[in-house]
């Protein structure tokens, strides 16, 4: 789930976490340890099991001497996205050193090579044009939300690249209808909002709100997951007392926070970014305007970013949504943890699901290379279209257009830690519904 200043839009973040426990993550995990092979199983394999990965790295492989495999990357280290971007980025950079460490993949080692596209679209078009025509890079991997992954995975189609991305999954990135496109996430954004409206409407109808506010960001990611809340609300019956899309440069969220404090919604479902996610809780303080029921899209699912710039006393009872946990069993998944915890220090709890998604990206590579025998683009996208692949995101697959075909999760803070709340199966806490800190 990451702004500086406000530019036009960004996506997903989709993502969060919950408290360190044992559960397992539903459908989208797959129960494994973590690989000590030079390259990742097939689709559809299962992870080796603890004493198969005790044993394997036992043995120090020798360091990869081959030709460097370069995969190019533009991420928003500056501008708009720099937290997330910089989050990618140490996703990204501890894959690389697992895998290296692991004596590279077919002997070679992973070359990464990050440029900074400053949160701009044109920028990160430049910056892959680049990359792949000037550089001559092997591979590609994606950018930081979806504003910019659309117009990046267009570059990539054009030269046949595969475009494995870990956090563009808005419904226009989906609707350009990209065959080499893989969303290395459980699920599309709508579904962040979905989860929420689920839970809800599980409510029993005397205990449901009455009226609902959206705040939207103009942006491809943010807004579609307040609208697909909207959509479903109304069918049941929740009013809405007021809707707002905002640009990408409100700085001020005052005006919109008194326009639906006198609205008086019992929900407010919040299509955010990063920023203006803090910029709406700040304002909704300052005012004291406190709904029933508040979600973000987004912001409100950084462990580290959201207490520090909202107030850590102003962040329980808020709901989010998650793709990832750094508890969750999924393959490979606490090989990334141990790995990422080694390389920048921290808790598993202060990792960005960011982190998990981009990691996640190098993982699936792997897994393409070993099932193809091949560095081939085409071999890759043809195979990756094929089967079920097991990655610590959950074990993916994908439809004709790059879209997953999984599901999120509900998150809440509660404690001051962001915890699992719905559906049931996956939940390591219940909801609850208590008053705003500042109310």
């Amino acid at each position: 789930m990451s702004m500086n200043k406000r530019l036009p839009g960004t996506a997903q973040r989709s993502v969060l976490f919950g408290p360190l426990v044992g559960v397992v993550v539903g459908a989208v995990v797959l129960a494994g340890c973590s690989s000590s092979k030079s390259a990742s199983p097939a689709a559809s394999t299962p992870a080796p099991s603890a004493a198969a990965t005790s044993a394997a790295s036992s043995t120090q492989p020798a360091s990869p001497t081959g030709k460097p495999i370069v995969i190019g990357i533009s991420l928003s280290l500056t501008g708009d996205f720099s937290d997330s971007g910089t989050a990618a980025k140490r996703g990204y950079e501890t894959w690389e050193s697992v895998v290296n460490a692991k004596g590279g993949i077919d002997g070679r080692p992973v070359q990464l090579k990050i440029v900074d596209d400053a949160s701009s679209p044109n920028q990160v078009t430049t910056n892959y044009q680049n990359l792949i025509t000037k550089d001559k890079v092997d591979f590609v991997f994606g950018p930081f939300s979806s504003l910019l992954t659309i117009p990046a995975a267009q570059v990539a189609a054009r030269y046949g690249y595969a475009f494995i991305e870990p956090a563009g999954g808005g419904p226009k990135v989906f609707e350009q209808h990209l065959h080499n496109l893989f969303f290395v996430q459980p699920a599309p954004v709508v579904s962040e909002g979905k989860v929420f409206a689920d839970y809800i409407l599980s409510l029993p109808a005397d205990q449901r709100p009455k009226t609902a506010a959206y705040p939207e960001l103009d942006d491809p990611f943010a807004a579609p997951i307040a609208e697909t809340v909207r959509q479903e609300f109304e069918a049941a019956g929740i009013k809405t007392v007021y809707k707002q899309v905002y640009p990408a440069e409100t700085a001020d969220f005052t005006p919109i926070v008194q326009k639906m404090k006198s609205a008086n919604p019992d929900v407010v479902v919040a299509g955010t970014q990063s920023e203006d996610a803090y910029g709406l809780v700040k304002a909704m303080v300052q005012l004291k305007f406190a709904p029933k029921w508040l979600f973000f899209a987004n912001g409100a699912n950084s462990p580290l970013n959201f207490p520090d710039k909202v107030g850590a006393n102003n962040v329980n009872g808020i709901f989010s949504a998650a793709d990832w946990t750094p508890d969750a069993t999924s393959y490979r998944n606490q090989e990334f943890v141990q790995a990422y915890l080694a390389k920048f220090g921290g808790t598993a709890d202060q990792i960005d699901p960011t982190s998990a998604e981009a990691f996640s990206c190098g993982v699936l590579l792997e897994e393409a290379i070993a099932k193809t025998g091949s560095f081939d683009n085409k071999k890759i996208i043809e195979a990756l279209h094929q089967g079920t692949w097991p990655t610590p995101e959950g074990n993916l697959s994908w439809d004709a257009d790059g879209a997953p075909q999984g599901s999120d999760m509900l998150v809440q803070w509660q404690n001051g830690k962001m915890v699992r709340v719905w559906p049931p199966s996956v939940a390591a806490a219940s909801p609850v519904q208590t008053p705003l800190p500042w109310a």
